[in-house]
Order: C-alpha cells, then structure tokens, then sequence
C-alpha cells in the first residue's frame, strides 16, 4: 500500500509544485488533437513507462503493512462477512481511481494535491498535503511497530532462546531507537533517494515470500494451538477455537473496515504513474488501476484467509507474532521475519520524503533547499514517529486511527469533491447521474469515518485490557 512512496513519492511532489519561470501544474493543459479533443498527454513530460510496470509500480503502492492485520480482521467478522466487505472495498478503490482520472483529464494535472488547489484553492492543497502527511506518519508507525514487535523474536531466534528476556537487547522500544538512530535517520538525510527506490521490487516480493509461508504454514500447524512454554496455556479450550466462523459480529469488528481501507490506500500515487505512462490515456491507466486492485484482492484474500484458518480465534493483530507461540524458533518464519523488516525498515525513510517535501512546501514555500531545515525536519518527524510507536500499545490502533481517518478521505471523500468541483457544470450539471454517483461517494466516505471512529472509540472507552492480539 505504502510501499510504492519509494519510487513515484519522491517526484509526486515536484510535480506538484510551482516550476520556476514556467508555468505553474495546476495550470499545465493537455496536448491537443488536430480535431480539438484533449488526449491525456502531458505538455511537460514524456512518459516511457509500460502498461506491465505501471501494474508492478500501483501494486506496491497499495501492498504495505496492512496485509497483516488482515488475518485479525477476519477473525473478527467471518469469512463471508470479510470477503464481502474486501470485495466492496476493492470495488470502492476502482470507482475512486476513475475519478481521479476523470478529474486530472479535464485540468491536466498529476499531482494529488494540486487537484485540492485547482477544486478548492490554497485551502484545498493544504488539507490534500496535510491527510497525505498524517496518512504517511501512520503507514511509518506501522512500520516501526512492526520492527518493535518481530525484532527482539528475531534476536530471540538467534540467541537459539524458546523465551523472551528482560535484557535491553530484547526490548523492543530501545530497539526502534538504535534502527532509527543508525539506519534510518542516515538514510533519510540523504538529499535524493537514489537507489532506496528499488526497495519498491524487494518490498513486494518480500510479501510473496510471506504468503507463500503462510499458505504452507496452515497445513503443518494443528489446531488447538500446541504452544511453547513461554506462553500459559489454559487446561480447558474452548469448543469453538478451532471452528470456522463464516459470518461474525463483535466489538473488534469495528477495526475490520478501517484495517481494510488502509489495506487499499494508494491513490496519492496514481496521478504520478499515470503521468509515467507510455501512450498514457484514462482507459488504459483505469486498467492499470483495475488489474493492480484486483492482484491485491487476490493476495489480500489468500494472506486473510489462510492466516485465520490456522489460527482462528487466536488470531493475532500482527499476524507474524501469533506464529512465535507456536514456535519461537522456527526457521521459515524467521526467515519471513528478516525480510519483512529489512523491507519495512528501508521502507520508513522512503515514505519520510514526500512528508518532508509537503512540510517544506506548507512552511517554506519557495525556499531554496538548505540542510539545516532538510536535517531537522526529519528529526522531528522520527521522533515524533518513535514517540507514537512506543506509547501506542496495539499495532491494531494504528490500523484503525489511519483507517478510520485519512484513508476514507483520500479513497473516499477528497475525489468526490475534486470530480464535483473540477467537472464543469456545463458538461455535467450537479443533477446528472455521475455528479449524484460523486455525492454518494462521497458522503460513504463520512459514514465510513463517523462509524469507525464511533465504534473505536467506544472500544476504548470499555476500559477492557486490550493486549496485542486482541483477544
């Protein structure tokens, strides 16, 4: 999902901004036909890439942390009730990504903030720039929480120790410092991102090789769960532990849709692939959009489904720590686990430039690049990152918060406002069918946000013990 603000995040807000001597990207226009018509072909920039790489390119940027949580999320709602609700999601995603096309075709413009400015004005790229912001702060904590929890097990692992111990090695919120500290602040000082683009490739294949394990991991893992020592285990187990449960209602059913949402979220990112895009025209990056979605689902659905068949109502809300107490020592999973942070870690300073970028736009607009500010922006925003990691005590929270918020404004609400206010009325008045469709959209999107963020927080107000599985 995140993944992909390697490649396409560092340029998305260049092209956002205004060009020096030149004409400003809100104002670029598309080439024109001999006839007239307006083909999506930018005037400023040629694209070269291919139909099969834009494919590679949107599918990362969809695929990200959340396809963990998702195995949770089911064990919450039911299988029916899960792959109803993804397929809805996914469908959602594709509506959403045709009218950003739709919108960008009319105005030229590729950046997602630049549509804010030209539908709303300054105010309208401020609130884009500012939901991407918190969008990508969230898809870091996610990160980090996942190097906090599945690194000390890997030390653990090759300490050859079946249980956890209370030296400052295994803990893991001094850990996300000493990562953040000597790997990722060095990287995230760099003034280009370089080579840190190709983590797109290894990001993704690290996530196949993930649910490859799981799928293989379902069928040598017995249920009820034969766990290690260092995990209690009740004399009596439920009848219903290892029963499959097709449709499901209970109070961490609320975390399903917003876990789902930040599952899907990547339509920062379309605009910038599209402008990449050989022969670029809405059908064939719809397409693109359709076929990268659809991958997902897929993925999405065998990842959900074959991590709750092996661990049902034991379900974790980081699916790869539920696998420690079977087996702490496991060398598959730990294998599993090296690539996921490795793919995480290099992920946190990638996703840390466009945040830095839009700061810098919102605070410093029109300022040259000086180190000091490019020094402590990033600073801040790791501190800030680390501080919410350690204090936050359920990856889960993270999931829902970033769900329930900015991924309902940027799948949902920001691109039907855009597509009301950037179609001219004279093509389509307010009453036609798309405006209406537009509206709906958009108002789905608040329902989404206002259910979401109500029952979370009756959740949190329930006062009930909420550990990291949740259960």
């Amino acid at each position: 999902m995140e993944l992909q603000k390697l490649t396409n995040g560092n340029h998305h807000h260049d092209a956002a901004g205004p060009v020096e001597g030149g004409v400003a990207p809100e104002e670029e226009k598309f080439l024109q036909q001999s006839d007239g018509s307006k083909t999506p072909q930018f005037t400023d920039f040629e694209g070269k890439t291919s139909i099969g790489m834009s494919v590679f390119n949107l599918s990362n940027a969809i695929m990200g942390s959340g396809i963990l949580g998702l195995s949770y999320a089911m064990s919450n709602t039911g299988i029916v009730l899960f792959l109803i609700l993804l397929t809805c999601i996914a469908g959602l995603s594709c509506y959403s990504v045709h009218l950003l096309l739709r919108s960008a075709g009319v105005v030229g413009i590729r950046a997602y903030e630049q549509l804010g400015m030209r539908a709303f004005g300054h105010p309208g790229k401020i609130i884009a720039a500012v939901i991407i912001t918190l969008h990508n702060i969230g898809a870091m904590s996610s990160y980090l929480f996942i190097v906090k929890s599945e690194l000390p097990l890997v030390i653990q692992a090759f300490l050859g120790q079946s249980s956890s111990s209370d030296d400052w090695f295994m803990n893991g919120n001094y850990l996300i410092i000493i990562v953040t500290v000597c790997v990722i602040l060095p990287l995230a000082l760099m003034k280009h991102l370089g080579y840190l683009g190709y983590t797109s490739g290894f990001s993704l294949s690290c996530m196949v090789f993930f649910l490859s394990s799981v799928i293989y991991k379902k069928f040598n893992i017995a249920c009820p769960l034969e766990v290690f020592g260092n995990y209690s285990v009740n004399a009596a187990v439920s009848e219903d532990s290892c029963t499959t449960k097709l449709f499901t209602i209970n109070q961490e059913t609320a975390y399903t849709i917003p876990i789902l949402a930040f599952a899907f979220v990547c339509h920062p990112e379309v605009l910038p692939i599209y402008t990449e895009l050989s022969n670029p025209t809405k059908r064939r990056m719809q397409n693109i959009g359709n076929v990268s979605i659809l991958g997902m689902f897929i993925m999405y659905s065998f990842t959900a489904t074959f991590g709750y068949l092996t661990f049902y109502e034991n379900t974790e809300a980081e699916l790869l720590h539920t696998y420690s107490k079977v087996d702490p020592l496991d060398s598959l999973i730990l294998c599993v686990r090296l690539a996921v942070l490795v793919a995480v870690t290099l992920t946190v300073p990638v996703v840390l430039f466009p945040i830095r970028r839009a700061l810098l736009q919102l605070l410093f607009p029109g300022k040259p690049f000086h180190w000091l500010r490019h020094i402590a922006i990033a600073m801040c925003l790791l501190f800030t990152v680390n501080l919410l990691v350690i204090l936050v005590p359920n990856i889960r929270d993270i999931f829902g918060i970033t769900g329930a918020t900015t991924a309902p404004s940027l799948i949902f609400i920001l691109p039907g406002l855009f597509y009301i206010r950037i179609i001219p009325t004279d093509q389509e008045p307010m009453s036609s069918r798309p405006k209406i469709q537009a509206a709906c959209f958009t108002a789905l999107g608040f329902i989404f946000m206002t259910m979401s963020m109500t029952f979370i927080g009756l959740d949190w107000m329930s006062g009930e013990k909420r550990n990291l599985g949740g259960h």
